[in-house]
């Protein structure tokens, strides 16, 4: 990277989780079962037959925010494709061959803004090197058939994935919230709890976060409770909406934080805030 390194935005639970993940006999086998059975190229000929790939001449204005973040990032630019899907969601794949896509329905919910930190979110995972293991985690997630038969003899392979998924979300909120600003990275969360802005639009994002608190207190509260929201979250893929603001703006009062956005400047075209290694902004496309 140009002024960063992925280690800024690793959150340490994502760490630990990894760490912990890696240490599992099998899982270096159950990985490479999966890849070598094709699913990345099974999902490449997905994307490309059901979904539009964007493209600088098809949707150049959703494509158009995905190149500044991929070299602010400083990653290889993945596929990017829209989806129609009447849930709003976003999700990258692939290790070697990597892909974003992200759905019609979150287009239409999100501001311009939010829809670049959700990009910058999903850029993240790549940045960060997530790639290998949230492939295998989305599969399991989303495993059917044959492979959900499998997985009930991997089961604690999949719990594994699924707790290192949550975590590694976190971190990538963090490149979110370093790319478009803490409060869009936090307004972009708030729509995927509660909908679009004209019914969000006057959320009050400190109590969202408080509600994470009230949520570890009921856990804590007695030991079902605690085995009640232990066996709700257990094959969840990502953490919940509260607890991911509350993390976000814990580390956005941080001294690191501040620090790494520090070398904030502004752009001379559109007067938005712009980083010191930019080689155009990211709000007006305008060369710097």
């Amino acid at each position: 990277m140009n002024n960063m390194h992925t280690i800024d935005f690793i959150h340490p639970e994502d760490a630990t989780a990894l760490e912990a993940l890696q240490r599992i006999p099998m899982l270096p086998k159950v990985v490479k079962s999966f890849m070598d059975i094709g699913v990345e190229q099974l999902q490449t000929g997905l994307n490309m037959a059901t979904k539009i790939k964007l493209s600088p001449t098809q949707l150049p204005e959703l494509y158009n925010i995905l190149p500044p973040m991929c070299e602010l990032l400083d990653i290889k630019e993945p596929d990017f494709f829209l989806e129609m899907n009447p849930i709003p969601n976003a999700y990258a794949f692939g290790d070697t061959q990597t892909a974003i896509t992200i759905t019609s329905s979150l287009v239409e919910m999100m501001s311009k803004e939010e829809l670049r930190g959700v990009v910058a979110h999903e850029c993240g995972h790549i940045a960060c090197h997530h790639m290998l293991y949230r492939t295998l985690a989305y599969m399991l997630a989303n495993a059917s058939g044959m492979v959900e038969s499998l997985l009930s003899l991997a089961a604690p392979i999949h719990y594994a994935l699924m707790y290192w998924s949550r975590k590694s979300e976190l971190s990538c909120d963090r490149v979110a919230a370093y790319m478009v600003g803490p409060q869009t990275a936090i307004s972009m969360l708030s729509r995927l709890a509660g909908g679009p802005k004209n019914i969000t639009s006057k959320l009050n994002l400190m109590e969202l976060a408080e509600q994470a608190d009230l949520y570890d207190a009921l856990c804590k509260s007695d030991l079902w409770n605690k085995v009640l929201q232990t066996y709700a979250v257990m094959n969840q893929d990502h953490p919940y909406t509260s607890v991911r603001v509350r993390e976000l703006l814990k580390w956005t009062e941080t001294p690191h934080y501040k620090s790494l956005t520090s070398s904030k400047r502004i752009c001379p075209h559109c007067h938005q805030a712009i980083y010191e290694d930019w080689r155009f902004c990211q709000h007006c496309g305008k060369k710097l």
